[in-house]
């Protein structure tokens, strides 16, 4: 194949799997909507445990050898870490919001987890944030003041929930990124042996620590959307950006990002007959190329942990 064919087909898998993620909120917006007994820690416990199994199964099959982690216990602590204080706070704090407001406003304060990266770096590492990265940082605070006002500054048009669940779960996608970053550069263990571990770890101790479980309807329509939440928001695409990196570069990855916000808000107009003002669609237009922006600046991006 073609290095220019290979590039357009990294582009094109990338952008399906920002695609498909984006368009898991809408099936989980669908589970919300079905019953009040569905709730967002039910989607994340039982998502969490199913994908976890099966990629942990797909890694075996790929001869991955997962269970190799067991041998060092510093890596099995990481990829607990990972789970934990990674993809809970992205998964739970993401779904708390979609259940209490949309998919597309939990995607788009989810979007801004960078910025806090970049908070992390200076606070932590001593690594003053670039002069784009500042401007960068102020576009998107103005992007997302405007959507939670809808314009009118003087008032909330959100409820602070929706606020404060959206910035954990930005916060988790910095924690989802920086925690296994060692890891992944050292290529000890396999990008998708650490997510399904991380998975399954998070799941299990989710159940661990509410065992009791809502009497979900047994609907078609509440598996047919669960299975979406799955599979369309955690199994393909997940391939589909490991298998993308193959072929495009991790700044072309970042650049596709805005994908997910842009299907989760258009998903949430037709579906949900979402009615977005003006002051939401320029909010979001500042948030997304402020991210866009971004990312071009950061090389060191992790895709594909948004599982």
């Amino acid at each position: 194949m073609r290095m220019k064919n290979k590039k357009a087909l990294g582009i094109a898998m990338v952008i399906t799997a920002c695609t498909f993620w984006g368009i898991s909120g809408l099936f989980a917006k669908g589970l919300f909507n079905v019953s009040s007994s569905i709730t967002s820690l039910w989607v994340t416990q039982s998502r969490m445990t199913a994908a976890g199994i099966l990629l942990v199964l797909f890694s075996l099959i790929k001869g991955d050898h997962p269970f190799r982690i067991f041998k060092s216990p510093h890596d099995t602590w990481v990829i607990f870490a990972y789970g934990i204080f990674g993809l809970v706070p992205v998964q739970f704090a993401y779904f708390m919001v979609v259940q209490y407001g949309n998919a597309s406003i939990a995607t788009i304060l989810q979007f801004v987890g960078p910025f806090f990266i970049i908070a992390y770096q200076a606070t932590f590492r001593h690594i003053p944030p670039r002069r784009i990265e500042i401007i960068c940082a102020i576009i998107a605070f103005i992007g997302v003041f405007t959507i939670a006002t809808h314009g009118r500054f003087n008032e909330l048009a959100v409820t602070p929930a929706i606020l404060i669940w959206g910035l954990i779960s930005a916060i988790g996608v910095a924690t989802n990124t920086l925690i296994p970053q060692k890891m992944l550069r050292e290529g000890r263990v396999h990008s998708l042996v650490i997510t399904a571990w991380g998975l399954l770890f998070s799941g299990i101790v989710l159940l661990a620590i509410h065992p009791a479980q809502p009497r979900v309807p047994n609907l078609p329509v509440v598996w047919f959307c669960w299975l979406g939440v799955l599979i369309i928001g955690t199994l393909i695409p997940f391939q589909l950006a490991n298998n993308a990196l193959k072929y495009i570069d991790a700044t072309t990855f970042s650049l596709m990002d805005a994908f997910e916000p842009l299907s989760a808000t258009i998903g949430s107009v037709l579906i949900f007959h979402l009615n977005m003002t003006g002051a939401d669609i320029i909010g979001s237009i500042l948030v997304i190329i402020a991210v866009l922006a971004l990312n071009i600046r950061i090389p060191n991006h992790v895709p594909g942990n948004k599982s």
